[in-house]
C-alpha cells in the first residue's frame, strides 16, 4: 500500500516546490509593494497604464497619466510599481 502511495506524494512534493511555493513567495512580494505605494511613486496599472502616483487612499490610488489627466484605480490591479531611478529599456 505504501509503495501506491510514494509516487503520488512525491508528485505532490514536486509541484508544491516548484510551482506553489515560489507563486505564494511572488504573492507576498507584490502585495509588500503594493502596500508600500505613496505619493509620487511611478506605477503600471493591470492595463497597462504608466502613470505616476498622486493620491494615496485605503484602496484606491490617483493616477496621473498625463498632465492635468488622473484617473482612479484599484490598489490591487497594479501590476508594477517602478523604481525611482528605472529608465526605459530602450533609452
Amino acid at each position: 500500500m505504501l509503495i501506491g502511495i510514494a509516487p503520488w506524494l512525491l508528485i505532490f512534493v514536486i509541484f508544491y516546490v516548484l510551482l506553489i511555493r515560489p507563486q505564494q513567495k511572488r504573492a507576498k512580494e507584490h502585495q509588500a509593494e503594493l502596500s508600500s505605494v505613496k505619493k509620487g511613486d511611478e506605477v503600471i496599472t493591470g492595463g497597462g497604464l504608466r502613470g505616476r502616483v498622486t493620491k494615496v487612499s485605503e484602496g484606491e490610488v490617483e493616477v496621473e497619466i498625463s498632465q492635468g489627466v488622473k484617473v482612479r484605480a484599484v490598489k490591487s490591479t497594479l501590476s508594477q510599481v517602478l523604481k525611482p531611478n528605472a529608465k526605459p529599456a530602450n533609452d
